[in-house]
């Protein structure tokens, strides 16, 4: 019965000790068991299952070290196909997930550096847009607090936020808003009943995370900046805003 050489595909006849065209070393043919065939030259090529792991890999880049199993992955199936003689397909797969895998390797560094650019740039923004509201927000409630006063003259100011609530938004009179915190304090009255002084000061809910400085003013409508964060200093110390 003729076989194939498995190295060429050439035709061997029963008692060719050698391939006539890549001079292999004929192997012996072990017999065919009853039910079933003996394999055809046009038996279809399989694909690597390690080239495919390599792809999905590579394309699941996202997953901590999926970039590490594409490249490991594709090296062996490359290896396991130029080793099948044809058996075994894929070998454009396994390309892929190794090109996929080492760019995310070159590609880390890169995404690092612009990480560490930019995330400190993002709180720095994020920070000055707090202490902006919170300026915006001081501002706010000293409007409130002279209109309030001029509606109720006999009482004057008030040191409670919800007296105001028809004048400042709802997340001022909760006394929180966009990181920081609202707080009216130092009422004083006249001789008359009516409240003459209020104090009110805006400072960060986290320190160096929401914001850095603290705010504050008084009846005189000025507005001042303490750069250290404390309300107390603010109120003594601080500096007027321009």
């Amino acid at each position: 019965m003729a076989s194939l050489c498995a190295a060429c595909g050439n035709s061997l006849a029963a008692d060719d000790r050698f391939c006539r065209v890549c001079g292999r070393a004929v192997a012996p043919v072990a017999p065919v068991a009853a039910g079933n065939p003996p394999l055809t030259p046009n038996a279809p090529s399989q694909t690597s299952g390690k080239a495919t792991a390599s792809l999905v890999c590579g394309l699941l880049f996202f997953i901590p070290l999926a970039f590490v199993a594409a490249i490991v992955f594709g090296h062996l199936a490359l290896s396991e196909i130029r080793k099948s003689a044809g058996r075994l397909k894929g070998e454009g797969m396994a390309i892929a997930g190794l090109v996929l895998g080492y760019m995310w390797i070159v590609g880390i560094p890169v995404i690092l550096i612009v990480a560490a650019i930019a995330i400190p740039n993002l709180l720095r923004a994020r920070t000055a847009a707090n202490e902006s509201s919170a300026v915006a927000g001081i501002r706010q409630i000293n409007v409130a607090e002279v209109t309030y006063s001029t509606e109720y003259s006999d009482r004057g100011y008030t040191c409670s936020l919800s007296d105001l609530s028809s004048q400042i938004d709802s997340q001022l009179v909760n006394g929180q808003k966009n990181g920081y915190v609202f707080k009216l304090s130092g009422c004083a009255p006249s001789e008359s009943g009516a409240i003459v002084k209020y104090q009110v000061v805006a400072y960060p809910m986290t320190k160096n995370s929401t914001g850095t400085r603290a705010f504050c003013s008084d009846e005189s409508n000025v507005i001042k900046v303490e750069p250290g964060g404390s309300t107390e200093n603010c109120l003594e110390n601080g500096s007027p805003l321009p």
